[in-house]
């Protein structure tokens, strides 16, 4: 009988541990479960809209004064705006490699082709279906114009063209004035132009 007693009572203390556990497990999946319909039912506030939350009944909080988001000092002034010491400037603000110009091809072709054409020109299919011809780069006012000159304009936007600043990154409009360069100067190259170890390529098909 004493042997039997003990094997039930172990056996009653490993049913209310057991119990326990479950009921911990119950609550646990009940306060998750809670915690995720709060949150799912939320309200979603989107800037400007208005929220008690706050004193000032505003769902947005106002910036603070005299800071600077990351990587948004802007401190190279010809970088992000063409000019050095606001003066429109004709150099750039990084090395023009290889890498540079297809980058700035790619650019161009999405973004400025549809007006200026593959070219440069200024008879992409957006002006052959009737919107104002830009100038073509080709033309001696913008052959001459300082490199700053294009950046400014893709940044800030000339007569018909909007700005582009908020669609094109600052390096990625850079790019693209390398290859406008490139672009002016295909079309007004001489063989001098080219290095003497390339001319034979160019000049072994001429007869």
């Amino acid at each position: 009988m004493r042997y039997l007693r003990l094997r039930l009572n172990g056996w009653k203390n490993r049913t209310r541990q057991a119990g326990a556990k479950l009921a911990l497990l119950f609550l646990g999946v009940v306060c998750a479960a809670g915690c995720r319909v709060d949150m799912h039912v939320q309200p979603k506030l989107k800037p400007d809209d208005g929220s008690k939350f706050f004193q000032d009944g505003r769902a947005d909080r106002p910036e603070i004064p005299d800071t600077v988001a990351h990587g948004h000092m802007r401190t190279d002034e010809l970088l992000y705006t063409g000019k050095v010491n606001g003066v429109v400037a004709d150099q750039f603000p990084f090395p023009v490699t290889q890498k540079v110009l297809e980058r700035g091809h790619a650019r161009f072709n999405i973004y400025c082709s549809p007006c200026h054409d593959y070219t440069g020109s200024g008879k992409g299919m957006i002006v052959q279906r009737g919107f104002p011809p830009p100038p073509s780069y080709h033309i001696d006012r913008l052959r001459q114009a300082p490199a700053g000159h294009f950046f400014e304009v893709m940044t800030g936007g000339y007569g018909a063209m909007y700005s582009y600043a908020a669609r094109v990154s600052p390096e990625d409009r850079w790019a693209i004035v390398a290859y406008i360069r490139a672009l002016q100067l295909s079309q007004h190259a001489t063989l001098d132009d080219v290095p003497a170890d390339k001319r034979q390529e160019l000049t072994s098909g001429v007869k």
